[in-house]
């Protein structure tokens, strides 16, 4: 949970970040080239920034973290949807709203994913499937599940006639 809400954080601030950047520095001076190298720095700073807030306000969930916080840096999720938010040409409040209904979607996922691995540990598996193995295969039937909700939105604008 921890984890997701430091997601949640990160991604929805660098979306703001990244937005008034590429509207009034990039596109402004013709710099659009320099998209990826300028949102990958705003993302690496607000984690440090986040780090140092999480080490402040809340030193228990700093120390569970671990060393899993700076790798929020290297998650091309959040990556993505701000490049994602510039590409479809979403305004500020859009893009806020996409990048937190993102964020729930990820954090939904580690928390599905550290359920089922929690499971896992309970049950009898054979010498070969241990370990990274069925984390992988559980990796895979997830992926899958979450394939039925592809084209969940088209049917819900279809749905309410948006």
């Amino acid at each position: 949970m921890g984890m997701g809400a430091a997601v949640a954080f990160v991604l929805v601030l660098a979306t703001i970040v990244t937005y008034v950047i590429q509207k009034f520095v990039l596109d402004a001076f013709g710099l659009g080239y320099l998209q990826t190298i300028a949102f990958i720095l705003v993302i690496a700073a607000l984690v440090q920034m986040v780090e140092i807030i999480l080490k402040k306000v809340s030193p228990s969930l700093y120390q569970a973290l671990g060393v899993f916080l700076p790798l929020i840096t290297t998650n091309c999720c959040i990556l993505g949807v701000t490049i994602l938010v510039i590409q479809n040409d979403f305004d500020l409040l859009t893009g806020v709203v996409y990048a937190f209904a993102t964020a729930l979607g990820f954090a939904l996922a580690l928390i599905v994913f550290a359920g089922i691995r929690e499971q896992l540990s309970m049950v009898n598996i054979p010498k070969g499937m241990q370990g990274m193995s069925i984390a992988l295969v559980t990796a895979g039937l997830l992926a899958m599940a979450f394939m039925g909700f592809s084209g969940v939105d088209k049917g819900l604008a279809a749905l309410f006639g948006i």
